[in-house]
């Protein structure tokens, strides 16, 4: 079996980037593929063989970080490549699997050109955008059992049978249409990129959205889920806090919570931007906010709250971590608090919207104290609002809690 191993050839000059490169090896012949990635000595254990992450250039490090997504693509492809040979029961040559591993041209592959999308929206500062074209390219990739396609072979039949095989996997309509909307728009890419003709291959399988289950829960039961008493159960306590933390800070998604920084906090004004639309808001802070960020010993990370505790070292996936655990938790607590809906951080959004809505709140100053993009409709008429009109329905909403 053929081996793999990343390397960073240093530049001649002193201060400058190197550029890594990958070793195949295979019954003792050694052979390197270019990869064009640069990054700092200080950048790359050689030793380990992994990327380390700035700590104080954020720009840096979001390229960093992309870059270790797309490194971790590339060997992952190389290694199903050498698997592919190992199954036909063939000899194969180092430079076979070279060959392999670069015949596959943007212009051909689907699976390529789709981990290039993603590759871009990250080192662009994109990353969930990036990681949710990873997620659509690995469910294609199941159906496909692994087998790439080109984009000319993309087609209403190819689509409309993949449609099917996620409805028999019990895929909801939603997650369908995620999906198809996501290969839709790299497909439409490929054709702006004139590598494809447009044939609309998608008319035939669902892209709408469906209604959900209501997610939003009365102003009774958040009262209800705030005075729950787990004293004797700190991992409840911890979901439970950053749910209300969500809500007091009108339905703040779970990234952006993840990703505030201490210094994001100036005179009793809380601002961020948020990653999914990059609007920057502003938060009056509250008594209740500051409650929960002193009942937890201080973070020595730059964040505020107690999400990511490690900076510079794997930031995103502690925060993918915490995301996938916190929700876990909190269907215990919606549990314990006899809701008959699962309890996920989703609903303290949806909560603060609805419940702001029947205090007859403008649908305006909702949609401004959420951060909606323009792509909701009530942000059609929206104007530009003073926040202070927001904060001040923010503190109706939590008096009476």
């Amino acid at each position: 079996m053929a081996t793999f191993k990343v390397k960073l050839r240093l530049s001649m000059l002193e201060g400058r980037e190197g550029e890594l490169y990958y070793q195949v090896i295979h019954n003792r012949i050694v052979r390197q593929i270019k990869t064009g990635y640069k990054v700092f000595p200080r950048e790359w254990d050689a030793c380990a063989s992994e990327f380390v992450l700035p700590v104080q250039d954020e720009n840096r490090k979001t390229y960093v970080e992309a870059l270790k997504e797309k490194v971790a693509w590339d060997m992952s492809r190389l290694r199903r490549i050498a698997a592919a040979f190992e199954r036909k029961r063939m000899a194969y040559s180092a430079d076979e699997v070279v060959e392999a591993f670069l015949h596959r041209k943007e212009a051909d592959s689907l699976f390529v050109f789709t981990e290039k999308l993603a590759f871009r929206l990250q080192q662009s500062g994109r990353m969930r955008t990036g990681e949710t074209y990873i997620a659509a390219l690995h469910s294609f990739m199941r159906f496909r059992n692994g087998k790439d396609v080109l984009l000319d072979e993309v087609d209403a039949e190819l689509i409309t049978a993949y449609e099917s095989y996620l409805k028999t996997e019990n895929v909801s309509m939603n997650t369908i249409s995620f999906y198809m909307r996501i290969l839709r728009a790299v497909y439409n890419r490929a054709v702006e990129k004139e590598l494809v003709e447009q044939r609309h291959p998608f008319k035939h399988v669902y892209t709408g959205i469906e209604k959900t289950v209501k997610r939003a829960v009365p102003l009774k039961i958040i009262r209800r889920i705030k005075e729950l008493d787990f004293t004797y159960y700190p991992s409840l306590d911890y979901a439970r806090d950053l749910f209300l933390f969500s809500f007091y800070t009108r339905g703040m998604s779970f990234v952006d919570m993840a990703f505030l920084k201490k210094n994001d906090l100036v005179n009793g004004i809380l601002s961020y931007r948020r990653k999914k639309t990059g609007q920057l808001l502003f938060i009056k802070w509250e008594r209740c906010m500051q409650e929960i960020v002193d009942k937890y010993p201080e973070n020595p990370s730059p964040y505020l709250l107690p999400i990511i505790k490690q900076a510079g070292s794997g930031e995103r996936l502690q925060y993918k971590n915490a995301s996938a655990l916190v929700n876990r938790r909190l269907k215990e607590v919606g549990e314990k608090a006899g809701l008959s809906v699962p309890l996920t951080m989703y609903v303290a959004r949806h909560s603060w919207a609805s419940i702001a809505k029947s205090k007859n709140i403008p649908v305006s100053v909702i949609s401004e104290g959420m951060g909606h993009d323009s792509e909701t409709t009530t942000l059609i008429y929206l104007t530009s609002l003073d926040t202070t009109v927001v904060d001040k329905a923010n503190k109706l909403i939590l008096s009476e809690l």
